[in-house]
């Protein structure tokens, strides 16, 4: 008889890194960190459309999760930039492939918007 993965054990690989990118935010921000390499916290606001309490509270927890990189510079004005762990560069491919599936998707449901997605993933190659 085949032995069933169960997603409640601790030891499931899969229950560990959904559990590494629950959230809303989580996989957006490593998405446009992937696709644009390191940005600064007001360029991340601006590709996210996201407020500043959730980017400051996503980027605490996927830097405590060790997916992100958190760099701060002691200049005046303070800079600060974020980029992918070598651990989460291993979501590069899994991302771009999410991209793909997302294309193929916004074309089955709507050729038109479909375009955009296209663009996009063209610019990734």
């Amino acid at each position: 008889m085949k032995k069933l993965i169960v997603y409640q054990d601790d030891s499931c690989p899969m229950k560990h890194a959904c559990k590494a990118l629950e959230g809303k935010w989580k996989i957006p921000v490593i998405y446009v960190l992937c696709v644009n390499g390191t940005l600064r916290y007001n360029e991340l606001k601006q590709a996210l459309g996201i407020t500043n309490v959730m980017l400051s509270n996503t980027l605490k927890d996927l830097e405590q999760e060790g997916l992100i990189v958190r760099i701060s510079y002691n200049e005046i004005p303070p800079r600060v930039d974020y980029s992918l762990s070598k651990s989460a560069q291993g979501l590069i491919p899994i991302m771009n492939a999410f991209a793909r599936w997302g294309a193929t998707r916004m074309t089955d449901l709507d050729p038109v918007s479909s375009m955009f997605g296209q663009e996009i993933l063209e610019k990734q190659k």
